[in-house]
């Protein structure tokens, strides 16, 4: 029995096996790279396609089911004198050419329309002034492959530009808009890839000193990254896995790769300057930092699984991959930086840089952050209130922060699409984000007269009732009706327009006729529900998350007062940083240095991807800064004197941490697509403003205020299970722990 007691806990047993068999846990690391690699590219030729939630995504489901096109495009023909098209032959002209070449390639452009083919089709597409034509087509075959396809209508396009000087040619659609923006986010994530690296690098250079050192957490993060995105495509078979999900998991995998391996590699360099000796050194590295990294990690993890709970395609497939990302660095960081670091031993401080070897190579105390520390502990409300007071007035305005999403013309903002978009938009208004109203019945049903009045009646009660198109499936099991609708799809015209559509008019016309069944979808439709299902969801993710926060802090800690003051300063960190994206994105600050175009509002998603993603961070840096501070306290130091020497010990490795973190997330505010932006600014700022005076002011005052009652427990939360975070290191004969000397008056 005693000898099961005396058993180290996992971690050192983890670390203590990677150090004993260190070329086995490198090379096998290796090895589960590049069996993720290998097997993720075998696993990558099926692919489960994301859908909108409720209505809309109903109707996207059906619009698949049937096998008509869902990429529709129009080509707009303007004339530059601002002439008629019944009096101008050149304008009639490229109208025509325009529409031959089109047909002239059915592989490319299916179902080619324009003013000159009937009545009914020319007056439909023909503005009201007579000074713009439309010629409509949907994007042929495949509409995985429509990118490509589409690629090739908008080089004919093009083409007949440059033969009719004197008419505006070009071409805007749910393709050609779908193309741009995948152009530009994958322009942006490329920059954002290429630079990571070095940026990352250079800062580790910085904070080691030595380039062994710092090319440890790099390659751990790269590794991660790369096993994590190439696994992905296992859940892809049977969760809907979105483009958009690599870029997250490059955002948060570098973040997390490279905090976690500092963590550990500046705890071990820390006991070696101390002297011990190195397996000792690293014993207590696993004991402590390991064991934080595990608890940290795992809440993490934990905190992003709250995304499953909106039941939201995107949102399943962003918590899969950072989940997984997540996962991946905390086992690396507990399985082969132990086994590098033992690998190398000394020579681990080789590449020595000038100016900073000496320096930085020695993991030290940092005399600013004791210097710092003495005076928060010992007037803890004067430092501490007006750095509550600064949270609030940063939070305050998040208040007003309006969640919905952009239109096609703010996403592909500063591209010429969006010069056509709006071009498009107020010649043909509703013809750029039309209402797909999927219709489900038998053949019969579908051709009869009684569908057909209905149809009639909805072109008459729809405002621009004559641009109203349908196609029926191969089958005839579905009706696909084109609706236009008012606005560009995002605003408050399009939103009102698509509530009288489904609230009155559908149920006046379409809701008459029986044996069939029908679901809106459309831009306007999915972004309408999606807001609806973030609404009604947002309340049991934040709910779980905080929930879970409190629960780990008790179990991990056995205190109240830690539990709620960690609660709660992550939560200002979070609205402090919504208040900065709502000053910058919503109210339009700084367009022209950041080089986006503000529409009064943030994307959709963006409040409730950041809390998760940023609480989950912040827990993970409250929990190592707390952890070094119970160290302390273990040994006896009185709660003030441990805050004091926890914080000036660790807060060096947090803000290091946090720069490195902060630089790779503003790469992503200068990327050319504002979504990026958003996430970028408003995650760089957060984890600055947490690492620096929440973690670095706000935290050791609320402790010091707080001092013995820090380490109390009321009976009634008793019944958490606890889990044993941190034990403290043992101290060296003839030496003393240095940060328990810092008198503190």
């Amino acid at each position: 029995m005693s000898k099961l007691a005396a058993r180290p806990p996992l971690v050192e047993r983890v670390a203590g096996w990677s150090a004993r068999h260190k070329k086995t846990a490198v090379f096998g690391w290796l090895a589960l790279i590049v069996a993720a690699v290998v097997i993720g590219g075998m696993a990558s030729t099926a692919k489960k396609d994301s859908y909108d939630p409720g209505e809309a995504g109903r109707a996207e489901r059906a619009l698949h089911d049937s096998g008509v096109s869902q990429q529709s495009e129009n080509v707009l023909v303007q004339s530059l004198s601002g002439a008629s098209f019944a009096t101008d032959k050149d304008f009639r002209a490229a109208v025509s050419d325009v529409a031959a070449a089109l047909r002239a390639v059915p592989d490319v452009a299916a179902q080619v329309r324009s003013p000159l083919d009937d009545a009914a089709e020319g007056k439909a597409l023909l503005a009201k002034d007579g000074k713009s034509a439309l010629v409509a087509f949907v994007v042929a075959g495949d509409k995985d492959k429509a990118p490509d396809t589409v690629a090739k209508a908008l080089k004919t396009v093009d083409q007949l530009q440059a033969s009719h000087p004197g008419v505006r040619i070009e071409e805007a659609g749910t393709a050609s808009v779908g193309k741009a923006i995948n152009d530009i986010v994958a322009q942006g994530l490329q920059r954002a890839e290429f630079s990571s690296v070095p940026v990352t690098l250079f800062l580790l250079v910085v904070v080691f000193g030595a380039l062994v050192a710092a090319s440890i957490p790099l390659l751990l993060a790269l590794t991660a990254v790369a096993a994590s995105i190439s696994l992905l495509a296992i859940p892809g078979h049977w969760l809907p896995i979105s483009e958009s999900t690599s870029s997250v998991v490059l955002l948060i995998g570098m973040a997390v790769g490279v905090d976690y391996s500092l963590f550990y590699i500046r705890r071990e360099r820390e006991e070696r300057a101390r002297g011990r000796s190195p397996r000792e050194a690293l014993r207590i590295a696993a004991a402590t930092s390991g064991r934080s990294i595990v608890v940290s990690g795992l809440t993490v993890m934990a905190c992003l699984g709250g995304l499953f709970l909106t039941g939201i395609d995107e949102f399943s497939g962003w918590s899969i991959g950072t989940i997984l990302v997540v996962g991946m660095a905390m086992l690396g960081s507990v399985t082969v930086v132990p086994a590098l670091l033992s690998w190398f031993g000394d020579r681990v401080d080789k590449g020595r840089v000038p100016f900073l070897g000496k320096r930085r190579t020695v993991a030290r105390e940092s005399r600013f952050w004791r210097f710092l520390m003495q005076r928060v502990v010992r007037r803890p409300l004067l430092w501490g209130l007006p750095v509550f007071l600064g949270l609030v007035a940063l939070a305050v305005p998040a208040i007003g922060l309006k969640a919905k999403n952009s239109g096609g013309v703010d996403l592909t903002y500063g591209k010429p699409i969006s010069h056509t978009l709006e071009r498009l938009q107020t010649a043909f208004p509703g013809g750029p984000a039309p209402a797909q109203l999927v219709v489900h019945g038998d053949p019969q049903v579908l051709r009869g007269q009684q569908l057909a009045g209905a149809i009639t009646s909805l072109r008459q009660m729809v405002p621009g009732g004559a641009q109203v198109t349908t196609e029926t499936s191969a089958d005839g099991h579905y009706l696909v009706v084109s609706v236009p609708l008012a606005g560009d799809g995002a605003d408050s015209a399009s939103a009102a327009a698509l509530g009288d559509l489904r609230s009155r008019v559908l149920p006046a016309t379409l809701g008459h006729v029986s044996g069939i069944d029908y679901n809106v979808g459309g831009e306007a439709a999915g972004q309408s529900d999606f807001s609806d299902r973030l609404h009604s969801t947002t309340p049991l993710v934040v709910g779980f998350v905080l929930l879970l926060a409190f629960v780990l802090m008790i179990s991990a800690f056995r205190s109240l007062a830690i539990a709620v003051t960690a609660v709660v300063v992550n939560l200002l960190s979070v609205f402090a940083s919504y208040g900065v994206v709502r000053w910058i994105f919503q109210d339009g600050h700084l367009e022209k240095q950041l080089g986006f175009h503000a529409y009064g509002g943030v994307v959709a998603w963006l409040p409730l991807f950041m809390f998760v993603i940023l609480f989950g961070l912040s827990m993970d840096y409250h929990v190592f800064v707390v952890s070094r501070i119970r160290e302390l306290r273990l040994r006896g130091v009185p709660t003030r004197d441990a805050v004091a020497g926890g914080i000036s010990s660790s807060a060096g490795v947090v803000s290091s941490a946090a720069m490195i973190m902060v630089a790779v997330f503003s790469l992503f505010a200068f990327m050319p697509f504002a979504p990026m932006k958003m996430i970028g600014v408003g995650m760089a700022f957060a984890v600055a403003l947490d690492a620096t005076v929440v973690r670095g002011v706000l935290v050791p005052a609320i402790m010091s205020l707080l001092g013995e009652r820090n380490w109390t427990l009321p009976r009634a939360l008793r019944w958490i299970p606890g889990i044993s975070l941190e034990k403290s290191a043992p101290p060296i004969p003839g030496r003393t722990f240095e940060p328990g000397r810092v008198p503190i008056g």
